[in-house]
């Protein structure tokens, strides 16, 4: 069954008509968009298009975004292209508001994108491309999506004439995926008088898919703390004829391996704690019931064990650590000298790094070298408010009936952490739906669904204006 169907039990009464993707849409005939769907579906197009990996540089993106902007009837002096070169650029825009002195809102999403090879996909990574009801293209879902329905909606407040309460600015930058010139860094340094705002919009929520049912709708309000430790065995070596027990090979590997079996604590906080009450909810069955059993007690070893088969349950209990590189040896007829690891961690934001390090270290033994890779970059959550929270449920439920607004911390990383670092709190919320069990992102085949799409525009646009004045 198509998942257009699937979704049209549930769709809002009182949306306009052309809000409404059909199942005959999906089965190939001409969406039926309104001119703000088109326009999203047009800024979209244009920046999956556009090649914006590390090596090609953020510039023709943001250029082309601006020109939009200009043409819309954006003033020159609200329409900033900055960055520290030609080709690491970051595009900042602002809607003017009524001066009424309160703080600014700032959208956030990344122009980059990672590499993406023609012989990997089925597909052309950088054509848009739409078919089975789903949009296709390196950046679908990470982060241009967001990208377009920004500019789009941005675009759609100046063509209604609302004139916000507060300041709205979008900012489209460079180098999340990896790179130099990360541009939140740059701008936070550098500009900030043109990001600052009293709370961020980023990548990092969303929603949750299963069975082509919506389970939750994501805010994501802190993140994991991302950091590497080289670890380094030596050894005098000698030859291969005359093995003695000491050797750099044996070393790291009985280190990995007693690193690879350790469970760092269970280490709760606001955001985790809100995110498996949420969770449980939706859950339910034994699940529920075992973390329910943790949030009483923490120390519940059987149902920490239990949930713990669950990467993504796991990953939110504790700080965790795994292999992901390896090297040794230098020659086939000699003992190794030297034997390698990189491990990488991501440490709850409230899991001390330098606990981290004392653990890995006792874990490696005497034999075992454990260095940082590089500082870890903590951020703090940002506060669960009351207030935004509400809102952000108050439109799940006009929407999306009976879906719950669920706070998450993610486990990778974004943007976001360098705004908490800088005392403007960022949440990761924007009403796109996908399936929990074909993330594709930074992988083959890139898709999001259409009507996730338009509806997440749809739910930022209410969001973003409720937050900044009235819906008319």
């Amino acid at each position: 069954m198509s998942a257009f169907i699937l979704m049209a039990r549930r769709t809002v009464p009182g949306l306009a008509s052309a809000f409404i993707l059909t199942a005959a849409s999906a089965a190939g005939q001409e969406l039926q968009l309104d001119v703000h769907q088109q326009l999203a579906r047009d800024l979209f197009q244009e920046l999956i298009e556009i090649n914006t990996v590390e090596s090609e540089g953020t510039a023709p993106a943001a250029e082309a975004m601006a020109r939009r902007l200009l043409d819309a009837g954006f003033a020159p002096e609200d329409v900033n292209i900055v960055g520290p070169d030609d080709r690491k650029v970051n595009l900042v825009v602002k809607l003017r508001g009524r001066n009424t002195g309160r703080a600014p809102i700032l959208l956030l999403a990344h122009l980059d994108v990672v590499e993406a090879l023609r012989s990997d996909w089925t597909i052309d990574p950088w054509t848009f491309t739409e078919t089975d009801g789903y949009y296709y293209g390196r950046g679908v879902t990470d982060d241009k999506d967001e990208a377009a329905i920004y500019t789009a909606n941005l675009i759609r407040y100046k063509q209604e004439g609302f004139v916000p309460d507060r300041d709205i600015i979008v900012a489209l930058t460079a180098d999340e995926e990896g790179g130099p010139a990360n541009g939140v860094q740059w701008l936070l340094e550098n500009r900030r008088d043109l990001i600052d705002a009293e709370y961020a919009f980023n990548e990092g929520g969303g929603g949750a898919l299963k069975d082509g049912m919506r389970q939750l709708n994501s805010v994501q309000a802190s993140e994991k703390v991302y950091q590497n430790f080289q670890l380094q065995a030596t050894n005098s070596g000698g030859h291969s004829s005359l093995p003695r027990d000491d050797n750099a090979i044996y070393d790291l590997t009985g280190a990995l391996m007693r690193i690879g079996r350790y469970h760092f604590p269970v280490m709760l906080n606001e955001v985790t704690e809100a995110y498996f009450r949420g969770t449980a909810a939706v859950e339910g069955g034994a699940i529920a019931e075992d973390i329910l059993g943790v949030l009483e007690d923490p120390a519940n070893q059987s149902a920490v064990a239990r949930l713990q088969a669950f990467p993504h349950l796991n990953a939110r209990l504790r700080t965790t650590c795994v292999a992901t590189r390896l090297s040794g040896g230098h020659a086939d007829n000699a003992l190794p000298q030297t034997a390698g690891a990189l491990v990488n961690c991501r440490i709850l934001p409230n899991h001390n790094p330098a606990q981290v390090l004392l653990t890995l270290r006792e874990l490696a033994g005497p034999s075992v070298e454990v260095t940082p890779a590089a500082e870890p970059n903590p951020s703090p959550p940002s506060p669960l408010t009351p207030s935004l929270l509400g809102l952000i449920e108050q439109i799940t439920e006009e929407m999306w009936p009976g879906v719950p607004v669920v706070p998450v911390m993610s486990t990778g990383a974004t943007d976001g952490l360098y705004l908490r670092r800088a005392g403007i709190p960022t949440y990761g919320v924007s009403g796109l739906f996908g399936d929990v069990d074909d993330n594709r992102a930074h992988g083959q085949d890139e898709r999001i669904l259409i009507e996730s799409f338009y509806q997440g525009q749809e739910f930022l646009y209410r969001l973003v204006r409720a937050l900044s004045g009235t819906i008319s």
